[in-house]
């Protein structure tokens, strides 16, 4: 069989599959609601999808002043500007509800995106990165949290 025809007949990628069966660089932790996922500054390792609940994104301007720039559900990721070679959170991630959050490191996910050319979530991570990174740094957050808030 030639590269092009293998390349035809491979099957389509499943994304929910494909969270299920990935064996390292995956947990799944739980946290209740207003519980801190990750703060503003943290280090950058991961990429994060929920399961189950609601996350809101925030970012602390220079000024102390905290804005919502967004609210996640089931189904989204979040933390990806990792896979973009951020090496600081640029926002903190707190849970609105309780939450069901699956957490797969930066090595993992960068593996999975060049093994499966199906996985075609790449762009869309990018561009969601890239319009949080757009209202963060309009709302004036430059400033970082750092990482040693509590996180209660």
């Amino acid at each position: 069989m030639t590269p092009v025809a293998a390349a035809r007949k491979r099957r389509k990628f499943d994304l929910k599959t494909f969270l299920s069966t990935i064996n390292c660089g995956r947990t799944i932790a739980t946290f209740s609601t207003k519980r801190m996922i990750f703060v503003q500054g943290d280090l950058a390792d991961a990429v994060f999808y929920i399961q189950k609940g609601k996350v809101r994104l925030s970012v602390l301007s220079k000024s102390g002043k905290e804005a919502t720039i967004g609210i996640l559900n089931e189904g989204n990721f979040f933390g990806e500007g990792c896979l973009t070679g951020q090496p600081l959170r640029m926002c903190s991630a707190i849970a609105v509800t309780d939450c069901a959050v699956m957490r797969i490191d930066r090595k993992s996910m960068m593996e999975v995106i060049h093994r499966e050319r199906a996985f075609d979530l790449t762009g869309e991570i990018c561009t969601k990165w890239n319009e949080r990174e757009s209202t963060w740094r309009k709302s004036g957050a430059c400033r970082s949290r750092g990482t040693s808030q509590s996180r209660s």
